[in-house]
């Protein structure tokens, strides 16, 4: 499985980016798919998750209402749509795939139950 990410960039605050993050390889709709972020300094920490295809989806409490994600498995593609963007979500934004089907609210927060990352792409915004 490999997962490429893609679509960051360079954005001014209050603007909007959506990344992308396309899968290739054996998938499966019922894996959790999630982002995740590392700024400069910091540990990777967890953004949004879509738990599998029509299931919950669950945010980090600094982006909710601001990002979205969903997926799209006829084209094997999940998507974060980023709005009212702020100078702190820039950060190296990096897509996930878990096997574990059945994470909790919690457990698929956690980066150590993600099997498979994709390269990351940088976001940016300026004040």
């Amino acid at each position: 499985v490999q997962l490429q990410a893609y679509g960051g960039g360079l954005v001014q605050a209050g603007g909007s980016l959506r990344l992308s993050c396309a899968a290739s390889g054996r998938t499966s709709s019922s894996w959790p798919m999630g982002w995740f972020r590392q700024a400069p300094g910091k540990e990777r920490e967890f953004v949004a998750v879509i738990t599998r295809s029509g299931g919950p989806t669950y945010y980090a409490d600094s982006v909710q209402g601001r990002f979205t994600i969903s997926r799209d498995n006829a084209k094997n593609t999940v998507y974060l749509q980023m709005s009212s963007l702020k100078p702190e979500d820039t950060a190296v934004y990096y897509c996930a795939a878990s096997r574990a089907i059945g994470l909790g609210q919690v457990t698929t927060k956690r980066t150590g139950n993600y099997d498979y990352w994709g390269q990351g792409t940088l976001v940016t915004v300026s004040s």
